[in-house]
């Protein structure tokens, strides 16, 4: 029921902050395909890109 509610949640606060974004760009309509993609990011968020090297990166110059 929780797991629910936070998806629930995450869908309420893409669309509100996507809507938000578009009025504040001055859109005279919904960009409905910017709202889809809000919400399938909210959904499935994009792993942020690592920093650094993973151990099998690491070798005897870049071990630091």
């Amino acid at each position: 029921m929780a797991d629910q509610t936070d998806r629930r949640q995450a869908i309420a606060t893409a669309i509100s902050a996507e809507l938000e974004r578009q009025a504040l760009a001055g859109a005279g309509r919904v960009d409905v395909e910017a709202l889809a993609t809000a919400i399938d990011e909210a959904l499935d968020p994009v792993a942020p890109a690592s920093e650094g090297k993973r151990p099998d990166e690491l070798n005897a110059t870049n071990d630091d």
